[in-house]
């Protein structure tokens, strides 16, 4: 099959996150059509997570060609950039607090985001309900999606933006995702200058971060008077089960956390026993490094889809810069295949100089040691 030029094709993004719908916003931009689809029933079918800095280098250059770069800082939260770091004691060893004018990565939530990314496009772009099965069809297309509910769709470009465990990776790729051996313990505190004063006076406007060489404690201040933290240890992907416990065994999983963090202070241990609801359980995955795949002219990935690394910052702004990447090759190119070629060539290499950096930097949330910047 002759690839078609990129006005003239069907394209057909698959996932709803920051990554896909900053794809398809951009493609809408320079007058290419494009379809979403997702497996969620609706937009607010489940939690979208917490904050997140959108940094000036990437994920804002993506918001910039998207045309939303003011209606994000608009939304953003530049307080969000105040960054403390704490021994076990609780006492404060770095503390950065943003001049005024700091813009480099202001915060926004996940949820906030997606909103705005799905406000700008054209109705009915969103295919909700829509969860990949698999992909058929020659190489070189025209490609066969099918849907879990029956339904199918012709496809001459297929971008997978769907994740960690992407439908659409194995189309070009066996590479899975394997277990980093870390694991977030997510906890939930809401009305927290009312409910929770000392977590909200110890976190401030921003981050918060705490580690002894063999657990750690993230806490992010996000919107609406809300905390979320990450409690970060080297566990067995299974460990709830193996220690004879469920998720929903709030008080049976928070004494075993006692007892590990027995030696940190009671200001911070207030984020083990006074939060809100059960804990969510993170356990952390990364794509083998390299990951890289032989050129498909039919089929290309993005985002954790295509180059999973550990949660150290770069997630959301790699996937929005691979999905302004790409959508600029199709906007310029002569074929779908060309503008294929031509992300990857740029995409590959970038990616595994990066995941190369972090292989293995799990370790680092967990250090007692502080950067130049005070981070873990």
């Amino acid at each position: 099959m002759t690839s078609p030029a990129p006005a003239h094709a069907r394209i057909s993004v698959i996932g709803a996150g920051p990554g896909g719908l900053t794809c398809a916003r951009i493609l809408q931009r320079h007058g290419i059509a494009v379809t979403v689809h997702d497996r969620d029933p609706g937009p607010d079918a489940r939690d979208q997570g917490g904050s997140l800095d959108l940094h000036a280098d990437n994920g804002q250059i993506a918001l910039r060609e998207a045309g939303l770069l003011d209606e994000f800082f608009a939304r953003a939260r530049p307080e969000g950039q105040e960054m403390r770091r704490l021994d076990p004691s609780g006492r404060i060893t770095f503390h950065h607090v943003p001049a005024a004018d700091e813009l480099f990565k202001p915060e926004i939530d996940r949820g906030h985001l997606r909103a705005l990314l799905l406000e700008s496009l054209h109705p009915g772009t969103v295919r909700w309900g829509h969860a990949l099965d698999t992909i058929d069809g020659p190489a070189d297309g025209p490609r066969l999606l099918r849907f879990a509910d029956g339904t199918t769709v012709e496809a001459d470009l297929v971008i997978g933006a769907d994740g960690a465990f992407s439908r659409v990776r194995p189309a070009v790729s066996p590479a899975v995702p394997a277990y980093t051996g870390t694991g977030f313990l997510e906890a939930h505190f809401s009305d927290v200058e009312r409910r929770h004063p000392e977590i909200a006076a110890l976190v401030g406007r921003g981050s918060a971060a705490a580690a002894d060489g063999e657990r750690g404690m993230f806490a992010q201040r996000n919107s609406g008077d809300h905390i979320r933290v990450y409690l970060i240890r080297r566990v067995p992907v299974d460990w709830i089960a193996a220690s004879g416990h469920t998720i929903e065994d709030t008080e049976g999983i928070r004494a075993l956390l006692l007892d590990e963090y027995a030696g940190w202070s009671p200001s911070l241990r207030r984020m083990l026993t006074d939060n809100d609801g059960r804990y969510v359980d993170r356990p952390l995955f990364a794509l083998p490094v390299p990951h890289a795949w032989a050129h498909h002219p039919t089929v290309t990935l993005l985002g954790d889809a295509a180059h999973l690394m550990p949660p150290l910052g770069v997630g959301v702004n790699l996937a929005m810069l691979d999905a302004t990447e790409l959508a600029l090759a199709l906007a310029s190119a002569a074929t779908v295949a060309d503008a294929v070629g031509m992300y990857e060539k740029t995409m590959l290499p970038r990616s595994t100089e990066l995941a190369e950096a972090l292989d293995g930097a799990t370790a680092d949330l967990l250090s007692a040691e502080e950067s130049d910047d005070g981070r873990p």
